[in-house]
């Protein structure tokens, strides 16, 4: 253990402050979720209103009297605050409350332990702890902060925080060495999906507004979901078939949460990858929540932030089920679909994300009548395998025509097995 922690349990005495400042704004209700996730108990919730931070304590001397006062009275092992602190305050509130002290990141991060559950996921949930705990190492090791002494250990030396420091940091290395191993491999399995003209369509949204839920329905898997917060944290690929687009590529990616700190964004980057790489981004909201409006901007601040805000984004209202709602889709000026409204719970709804997601995909179509010549059989069979015949008639000098549609690409392809000039081709 890098680390010495004391001795807790699961009972918690939850902090909230409500600041004047709207950027500092967290929401209690999300907090109690963050907190069940983890499976903490809630003993109570205390609040309180500050103008700004107390550089010492985060909360003032009075507040700090009453967080131990409930901490003795209902026996708590830890206090959880929902907001970040410095390690200075984390230091100076265990010394006073006598207990342990974890703040909003510590609290996602052991969230991501606990949901991790591929070895991808593992080391970078290992990477966010050890960047996290790595300013926090002080209060673990004051009973060892003197110099070495002794015969043949006079000097400098170095303390046992310096040196743990130091393995820590070299443990921090050796991980990031390995993500950039897997960052390349999602690399090279990009450029293989490029060269076949796959498209790639992820699934991002605020944390548990149903995406792993819309991804089974979608692709008839058996991702992880639940009713919490971060119920899936690795990344899942699979294929799908669309009309009039073929075979694309869908990913789950791990949720978003507001005020997301920007350590854990840094060691998510492997995962992240397929969002900044998709073509095409199904940006999930939790239709029937209060926050709606705020998640789609923290959703947003996020993406932008990895460097994925210029992809283009299909919105997906989710759980209209809740609102007595109907599956509909919403359609920006020049007919594009823009919104798409379904209950990924009941299935209402998919249809009309497969056709909107193969209209925003299917931006270059093949249509029209093609004739064909009796020797050009082969052209034939192979259009009827690609699902691109939708009528067949003959004509009295023996030519067959063909009503196709298709994907553009997949036309230039086929010609180009065939050998096939595609200036040949008689179109009517």
């Amino acid at each position: 253990m890098f680390f010495e922690r004391h001795e807790g349990g699961d009972n918690a005495i939850l902090v909230h402050v409500d600041f004047t400042g709207e950027q500092e704004r967290e929401d209690p209700s999300e907090f109690l979720e963050l907190v069940a996730s983890a499976g903490a108990n809630a003993a109570t919730l205390i609040r309180g209103s500050r103008q700004q931070v107390n550089a010492k304590f985060f909360v003032g001397s009075g507040k700090v009297d009453e967080i131990r006062e409930a901490a003795v009275q209902y026996e708590a092992d830890v206090v959880i605050f929902n907001h970040g602190l410095t390690p200075s305050q984390e230091r100076n509130l265990e010394r006073s409350l006598k207990c342990r002290v974890l703040d909003r990141t510590g609290l996602i991060l052991d969230i991501f332990a606990q949901r991790a559950r591929t070895h991808e996921g593992k080391l970078q949930v290992e990477l966010a702890q050890l960047q996290y705990m790595r300013t926090r190492l002080v209060r673990g090791w004051t009973h060892l902060e003197r110099q070495k002494g002794g015969i043949g250990l006079r000097g400098p030396g170095e303390t046992q925080l310096e040196t743990d420091r130091r393995l820590l940091q070299i443990r921090i290395s050796q991980i990031q060495k390995r993500l950039d191993k897997v960052r390349q491999q999602r690399a090279n399995s990009r450029r293989a999906r490029d060269r076949a003209e796959i498209p790639s369509v992820s699934l991002v949204g605020y944390t548990n507004a149903g995406k792993s839920t819309l991804f089974n329905q979608a692709t008839t898997s058996e991702v992880y979901a639940a009713d919490q917060l971060f119920a899936t944290l690795d990344p899942t690929l699979r294929r799908l078939a669309l009309e009039d687009v073929g075979p694309i590529v869908l990913a789950d990616t791990v949720g978003f949460i507001r005020h997301l700190p920007h350590k854990l964004v840094e060691a998510f980057q492997a995962t992240l990858q397929e969002a900044t790489e998709a073509d095409l981004l199904l940006h999930v909201v939790d239709a029937a929540s209060v926050e709606r409006d705020d998640n789609i901007a923290q959703v947003n601040d996020v993406l932008h932030e990895i460097g994925a805000g210029e992809i283009p984004v299909l919105m997906v209202y989710n759980k209209i089920d809740l609102l007595e709602q109907q599956p509909r889709i919403e359609r920006d000026d020049e007919g594009q679909p823009e919104r798409v409204w379904l209950s990924a719970a009941t299935g209402a709804g998919l249809d009309l994300l497969r056709q909107a997601i193969s209209e925003r995909l299917a931006d270059r179509i093949t249509e029209g009548r093609l004739q064909l010549g009796p020797s050009e059989g082969k052209l034939r069979s192979q259009l009827y395998a690609l699902g691109a015949v939708r009528g067949e008639q003959h004509d009295e000098q023996g030519d067959t025509w063909l009503d196709i549609r298709l994907q553009e690409r997949d036309l230039n392809q086929l010609l180009a097995r065939l050998g096939v000039d595609q200036a040949a081709l008689r179109w009517a």
